[in-house]
């Protein structure tokens, strides 16, 4: 490895013919750059998409009640019902492992007309009655000001958490929206917070929202201890996919629900959702790997035959050397390192380029600004390992072969060929 002779004779025999080794080169860059470039592409693809999904709590789900569809105990089917508070409970006392239930309930929406009123400035937003912990859940940035506390549900205080689109539109520029008063359907509540969500999946819309307690929410609109629908989330290491028929028959047994009665219930499983995502992009870089290696593979597949030319050009010069006594394996160990060293270089080029034309891509995106469901393309330093160790390996093979050649040949045969 570190005979000065030895890496002088690989360097003579490489630019023996420039053109020759360019074009040989090329293939194993060009495996490579490709390699890189489509995991990266799938990496932008795969943040885009989280960013939508945001800091979300992906393992929850959301329940909500419909018609029933089965008569049961005496009651009809069709009969409308709704979640109570006690279900909250039911499910607490016999569902383990949850680690958040929110009840809410909802104002606005579903093509709702204005229904939030601010001297004279009037707008359409979506008014939630939540408890404290829907923020671990469905997680924001307080710009100022608080969130709900546990406090406001106890004392059912009229306060509201507004998001910045609201206090654009209902707001000058730079006045005071903290102890400002909105009147909701009638109802005045105080402003005692405003919030910017961090996930941009919900556009502009989820920064148009306003959350105050569900206690309060419910006495200024009627609704009992009514619940509209629900968010669960489970403890970590626990898969509420797995839950979730629990959580539901505890439902059904509660509102008297026929335990077959599919559609009474409806529910969105995000966990379940989001691991079909991941299973989306594990088998997009599956595809990308191997989309890749065959593309290197067929440069691997040009080193060995350019070693095999080579091999056959310095066929006298293998004779003599053998007939001087060099061993087979010194032999055959100086044409694997003319291989391995050729397909190296070729390759780091390759990630040179790629790591450059991915630099470029960044550059671009930054420039013209987010781009939906393509964010941040790259690769990890596990990924340039691998393919250095893709390329270590692919040498041994590319010449391989040819060093098998090169060591059968009979020195007697050797020195007779012209």
């Amino acid at each position: 490895m570190f005979n000065k002779d030895r890496w002088k004779e690989i360097l003579e025999v490489l630019s023996g013919n420039v053109f020759r080794t360019l074009a040989t080169s090329f293939g194993v860059g060009w495996g490579i750059f490709i390699l890189i470039i489509l995991l990266a592409a799938g990496k932008g693809l795969e943040n885009g998409i989280r960013a939508d999904f945001g800091d979300i709590a992906t393992n929850t789900m959301f329940m909500w009640s419909r018609n029933t569809t089965i008569p049961y105990k005496g009651l009809p089917k069709g009969r409308r019902f709704s979640f109570k508070l006690e279900d909250v409970q039911a499910i607490n006392d016999n569902v383990p492992n949850l680690r958040f239930i929110s009840p809410r309930n909802q104002l606005g929406g579903f093509g709702e007309g204005n229904n939030v009123v601010r001297g004279l400035k009037t707008g359409a937003f979506n008014v939630y009655g939540d408890y404290p912990q829907i923020i671990r859940q469905e997680p924001m940035t307080i710009t100022s000001g608080r969130f709900l506390n546990q406090n406001d549900i106890e004392d059912k205080r009229k306060i509201a958490v507004i998001g910045d689109g609201v206090k654009n539109e209902l707001y000058e520029l730079g006045e005071e929206v903290l102890g400002t008063y909105l009147k909701i359907q009638g109802v005045n509540f105080m402003v005692v917070g405003t919030y910017q969500k961090k996930s941009d999946g919900g556009g502009e819309e989820g920064q148009k929202e306003i959350f105050v307690p569900f206690t309060a929410f419910s006495l200024a609109f009627n609704m009992g201890n009514d619940v509209g629908w629900m968010a669960i989330t489970a403890e970590d290491g626990n898969s509420i996919s797995d839950m979730k028929e629990k959580i539901v028959s505890v439902v059904k047994e509660k509102r008297k629900i026929h335990p077959d009665d599919k559609r009474a219930v409806g529910y969105f499983d995000l966990y379940e959702q989001f691991n079909r995502v991941e299973s989306l992009f594990g088998a997009l870089r599956w595809v990308a790997y191997f989309v890749g290696v065959l593309v290197l593979l067929s440069g691997i597949i040009g080193v060995s035959n350019i070693m095999l030319i080579v091999i056959k050009e310095r066929t006298k010069e293998i004779g003599i050397r053998r007939a001087l006594g060099e061993a087979p394996w010194s032999i055959k160990k100086q044409i694997l390192m003319e291989s391995i060293f050729l397909t190296i270089i070729s390759g780091m080029v390759g990630i040179i380029f790629g790591a450059v034309f991915i630099y470029g891509v960044n550059a671009v995106l930054d420039s013209v600004g987010p781009v939906d469901m393509f964010v941040n393309p790259s690769v990890s330093l596990g990924v340039v390992v691998s393919a250095l160790v893709i390329l270590i390996f692919s040498g041994l093979l590319a010449g391989f072969i040819p060093a098998q050649s090169a060591i059968k040949i009979r020195p007697i045969e050797a020195l007779r060929t012209e």
